[in-house]
């Protein structure tokens, strides 16, 4: 059986898949109030700059793998209009309802499927967009995912990677102090589970830097992959295109 890395610790493959799905079962309840509190608010600037980037017109179809809470859906729907479909989906069941309620609370209905990142099930060349915020450093095999997601684009198409990335040097130790301390103890206290959030910092310390994760999505077959820097590398967005 191979090993991979669940944040610093080494485990077998399938044992990952299983931690992963009970990291975001903890604290998909919390998850939005989280996300706010990690990024400092931030979060609600760069998922915006993604979708931007990802130049999506009015009835286009849209993937959003790994949607979780439907932040990029909600976005998304914005963009494609009436005449376009955008589709939800996690592997996580608990993520997967609270971005389904919520939207469903606000008016907005959109296909939901819970499915794997590596699998996922759709047809080829469907979608003109599909997109994946925070959720590719949790797919065990990410190059795996990241040729489906080419798999599944229309010719033309583009995927958009919005994840947290390498850190300018001089941001280094005091996004260490904050990552390693604060994290886990804002966990504990709002969510109730220090380890998760725990994880979740070490999973950032082990997911590809820019370079990396452009060379990544070169390998999967995208071109004109590019990527762009956001708050001193702390996020990067890539873009990557099928020709």
């Amino acid at each position: 059986m191979a090993n991979t890395h669940f944040g610093f610790q080494t485990v077998d493959e399938n044992e990952k898949a299983r931690k992963v799905a009970g990291v975001f079962t903890s604290v998909a309840s919390k998850y939005d109030i989280m996300n706010d509190l990690m990024s400092v608010g931030l979060h609600r600037i760069w998922k915006p700059f993604a979708v931007g980037l990802a130049n999506v017109h009015e009835g286009q179809r849209v993937l959003d793998v790994a949607g979780g809470s439907g932040d990029l859906t909600r976005l998304f729907l914005k963009k494609v209009g009436s005449s376009g479909q955008v589709v939800l989906t996690d592997i996580n069941n608990a993520m997967l309802r609270v971005g389904r309620d919520r939207l469903l609370d606000e008016g907005k209905t959109t296909p939901t499927a819970q499915c794997d990142a590596e699998r996922l099930p759709f047809p080829d060349n469907y979608f003109d967009c599909v997109s994946i915020a925070f959720g590719l450093r949790n797919v065990t095999h990410k190059d795996a995912a990241l040729r489906e997601m080419k798999r599944v684009l229309k010719p033309g198409g583009r995927v958009i990677v919005l994840e947290f990335s390498k850190v300018a040097k001089p941001l280094e130790k005091a996004y260490d102090l904050y990552s390693f301390k604060l994290l886990p103890k804002m966990g504990e206290i709002i969510a109730n589970d220090a380890d998760s959030y725990r994880y979740l910092a070490e999973s950032i310390r082990m997911h590809p830097g820019q370079e990396e994760l452009k060379k990544m999505m070169e390998e999967a077959g995208l071109e004109r992959v590019e990527y762009f820097n956001m708050t001193g590398g702390v996020v990067a967005v890539h873009r990557g295109y099928k020709l």
